[in-house]
């Protein structure tokens, strides 16, 4: 087989189109899923930076582990509703949407999923779920800190005889729907609202698939912080050093993803285009290219946050400034 051969079954293979119309379909689960396989080495990069308390390690560990997760467990659930959703005005945009709103978004020659217009609305709903939620995440990770430190980072002479039962509730039931589906209806009453429409002609050009996300860490940082400084089971003399920690990585996080995503715009035009050509024919090739478009920053993010950020904030979170008398390491 040669090279140019080999390179056209990459670009043909069936198991990377089916990721990418999922990445498409279910940006938010996507995105939940890659963060939950990265957080897996994310302990690992923590635990082994040098020159770092080992208390203070652990506590971020419980918090990579807290907070990959919830974000999934919520995510994954919630994220299939909107997909089926979201799906059912795809089949049949006449059922959910005026003629008038197809007529506005639809673009010549292109069915409506294949409009910069709907594509945006559609993923301000999928992505957009993890900025609503960013606050009660938090929330939950911060009161699973010290449950989780009980479970898997107490030392021998620390252990307990009270057993931590933590009880999975299955998040992967999801009601079907007849005739019209409530939800399907609520979005296409959304896409029908001319403001959205306004908005959607604005930004659908713009880098959204990184932005969403972005203000969603930035909001779940701040709600934990704020909800580290009012838990009384973790202790006050390591709050400071796991607010830093988080603060840290969230702000290198963003500025090195922007960075790196600005880098590979032009390798993913350029993989777009070939990727395109050598799928010429293919139903659903509008829906592939918008996975690959979904794909990029939440692969850079997940990469930079769970794997090359840990090791540098966990080691600067405690060299900020000097602790003092009230917070030395006991």
């Amino acid at each position: 087989m040669n090279v140019k051969l080999t390179g056209q079954s990459f670009y043909k293979n069936k198991l990377l189109h089916k990721g990418l119309e999922f990445a498409a379909n279910k940006s938010g689960t996507f995105m939940a899923g890659t963060a939950l396989v990265f957080s897996t080495l994310r302990p690992l990069s923590i635990l082994a930076t040098p020159k770092t308390d080992r208390e203070n390690k652990k506590l971020a560990c419980a918090k990579s582990i807290a907070s990959a997760g919830i974000n999934y467990t919520i995510i994954y659930g919630l994220t299939n509703l909107l997909a089926k959703g979201i799906k059912g005005i795809e089949e049949t945009p006449s059922k959910y949407l005026k003629p008038a709103t197809i007529k506005k978004m639809q673009e010549a020659g292109k069915p409506l999923s294949a409009s910069k217009k709907y594509q945006f609305i559609a993923q301000l709903y999928k992505l957009g779920l993890g900025v609503v939620l960013a606050i009660p995440k938090s929330i939950l990770t911060c009161a699973l800190i010290p449950p989780i430190m009980n479970k898997f980072f107490k030392n021998k002479k620390e252990i307990q005889s009270d057993k931590i039962k933590i009880n999975r509730q299955n998040v992967n039931n999801t009601p079907s729907f007849k005739g019209l589906n409530p939800i399907s209806k609520s979005i296409g009453k959304t896409m029908d609202n001319p403001v959205m429409q306004k908005f959607a002609d604005k930004f659908k050009d713009s880098n959204y698939a990184m932005h969403i996300p972005v203000i969603g860490d930035i909001l779940a940082t701040g709600a934990f912080i704020r909800r580290t400084n009012k838990n009384k089971k973790i202790k006050e003399n390591r709050k400071q050093v796991l607010n830093y920690n988080a603060a840290i990585s969230t702000g290198l996080s963003i500025g090195v993803s922007y960075i790196a995503d600005g880098l590979l715009n032009k390798p993913t035009e350029k993989f777009i285009k070939k990727f395109s050509e050598i799928n010429k024919g293919e139903p659903k090739l509008n829906k592939y290219i918008e996975g690959i478009k979904i794909a990029k920053p939440t692969l850079i993010m997940a990469g930079i946050y769970y794997l090359a950020i840990p090791l540098i904030s966990t080691f600067w979170a405690e060299r900020i400034k000097p602790v003092n008398k009230h917070s030395k390491i006991s």
